[in-house]
């Protein structure tokens, strides 16, 4: 069934559990995620981000996503991740998406809010849900990135909530997109002080490589959200030499997308259990 964050957030945020966005750019990811929330009974988040659109177009995609959505036995919100364009993150929502994450966390931070502010005002009147950012989620091991005290701070948490009715709030306590190559510095401490003091969920970008006692540190206090993409795009690409491996032929496409698809899903699923979301479902 096609919901909005609202609800569905606002369980996990009371009950110390997070939903997993999946990224997914093609319909091997949506068909391998589908399948692990239908078979763990696990709500969940499914969409793509403005970044992958050169990758799958948002006109293709759209259709095959809600349609899948809509069709699902648990609860899934089809959300658009990162729009960095007004044009962009709008046209998601006249495709039908339910929720839309609008990122300006690199601009000043007045257009920033007045931007935010107005996507919330449209995706409202459409029954839609809307995820703002505060303090930047910068790219793994870049080092514009790793110097200075890059944490969204309490304060700053509060206002730009209080200034942009966001549904959702990614915060920067320590990770970053794409895939480490050395370890993040995480501050669970910080991510506490803002779930305390803001009453909405609160998002994690760039979770893809944590490790299990990471998340599980990050949701205790206070994540309800988690961003996964390269763990799923890993995955997928382990399936080619595990069939190899087996002697399989790879000129039969259709043995290699059913292992991607197979492998795709078991990642789902892991994180749908790492999560504390499977079973949640039919709450």
């Amino acid at each position: 069934m096609l919901v909005n964050m609202k609800e569905m957030l606002a369980h996990a945020r009371a009950n110390k559990y997070a939903v997993g966005l999946f990224n997914t750019m093609d319909t091997d990811m949506l068909e391998g995620v589908i399948n692990a929330a239908e078979k763990l009974r696990s709500p969940v988040i499914i969409g793509t981000a403005e970044v992958l659109l050169p990758y799958g177009e948002l006109k293709l995609l759209a259709p095959s996503i809600i349609a899948a959505a809509k069709r699902a036995t648990v609860p899934v919100v089809v959300h658009f991740d990162h729009g960095t364009t007004f044009e962009r993150t709008l046209e998601a929502l006249q495709l039908g998406f339910s929720s839309v994450m609008f990122d300006a966390s690199t601009k000043p931070y007045e257009q920033n809010v007045a931007e935010t502010r107005e996507i919330v005002k449209i995706a409202h009147a459409m029954g839609a849900t809307v995820e703002g950012e505060i303090g930047h989620v910068g790219v793994a091991n870049n080092p514009d990135d790793v110097t200075g005290d890059n944490y969204t701070t309490v304060e700053e948490a509060a206002q730009f909530l209080a200034d942009t009715g966001v549904d959702a709030l990614a915060v920067a306590v320590g990770t970053a997109h794409g895939a480490y190559k050395s370890k993040p510095k995480l501050s669970y401490d910080r991510t506490r002080e803002i779930r305390e003091s803001v009453d909405v969920p609160l998002v994690l970008h760039g979770g893809s490589g944590l490790s299990d006692d990471e998340f599980r540190g990050l949701i205790e206090n206070g994540i309800s959200k988690v961003n996964i993409f390269t763990d799923l795009c890993i995955a997928a690409m382990t399936a080619k030499p595990a069939g190899e491996a087996a002697d399989l032929n790879f000129t039969d496409y259709m043995s290699l997308r059913k292992m991607k698809v197979d492998a795709i899903q078991a990642a789902a699923e892991k994180k749908m259990s790492l999560f504390g979301c499977a079973g949640k479902a039919d709450i």
